[in-house]
């Protein structure tokens, strides 16, 4: 940050890291910190650092503990052209999150939702990834929680199932008693995955065992989700299959 001139601001990979939404591999410390300046300008050419340009208006200023960044959209269209499309969805999913339980996610960022991101990309016009992020917009959906939610979800698609709905409430008496993570409604079929979180705390583990109890005293199947079955998804997929067989 001190070495920062007038107009440079923290962009691309740098910026999706800082405001903590999802990108791939690992942030190490010898990773260049990418520093956007208008076009036309010198580019930032200190040790560790890439320069980039970007035309003047595209990205929207802010600040976060000081240091001057492109706001989280333009972060990551800067990124488009490295992403893969799976990796694009989950980045998209995050950015159109409104939840506050996101993992990694900086309080006080600003929200958008799909349209937004599309009006985005009619000023920006084409650019490198432009199409993978359209593309994207159209598997995106609001409300999701976690990165690994948008993987279960592309990974029971992928396999052959239908979508799955996301962040399903479920009532008894016109009373919430859950909210699944993703859902079949008409199969009575709630989809949880399961992170570390649910492992290592005490008190989420003993909600989730509740819940799990409500649910099936009200006639749902409860079918739990790990990293390991992201791993080898064929036995979720097959239990998916047979709960939906069951219900015919």
């Amino acid at each position: 940050m001190p070495r920062l001139h007038g107009g440079q601001l923290i962009g691309g990979e740098t910026a999706m890291r800082v405001w903590g939404y999802p990108h791939p591999g690992i942030w190490s410390v010898e990773a260049p910190i990418i520093v956007v300046v208008a076009t036309g300008s010198a580019r930032a050419r200190n040790r560790g650092v890439t320069g980039r340009r970007l035309a003047e208006g595209r990205a929207h200023p802010w600040r976060i503990g000081g240091i001057p960044i492109v706001d989280p959209v333009a972060a990551l269209f800067m990124c488009a052209a490295t992403l893969t499309d799976d990796q694009m969805v989950i980045a998209l999913d995050a950015l159109i999150s409104t939840s506050d339980n996101y993992p990694g996610l900086r309080p006080g960022r600003p929200t958008y939702t799909a349209t937004d991101i599309t009006q985005r990309l009619e000023a920006w016009g084409r650019f490198p990834g432009s199409r993978r992020v359209r593309d994207a917009l159209s598997r995106a959906r609001a409300g999701v929680e976690s990165p690994k939610e948008t993987e279960t979800r592309m990974l029971l698609v992928a396999g052959g199932l239908p979508e799955p709905v996301v962040q399903y409430e479920i009532h008894r008496n016109s009373i919430l008693i859950a909210r699944s993570d993703m859902a079949y409604p008409a199969f009575k079929i709630a989809i949880e995955y399961e992170g570390d979180g649910h492992r290592t705390s005490r008190d989420q583990w003993r909600r989730d065992v509740r819940r799990q109890r409500e649910l099936e005293d009200d006639g749902w199947i409860v079918i739990r989700v790990t990293q390991l079955d992201l791993n080898d998804e064929r036995p979720l997929l097959d239990r998916i299959r047979r709960a939906m067989a069951s219900r015919r």
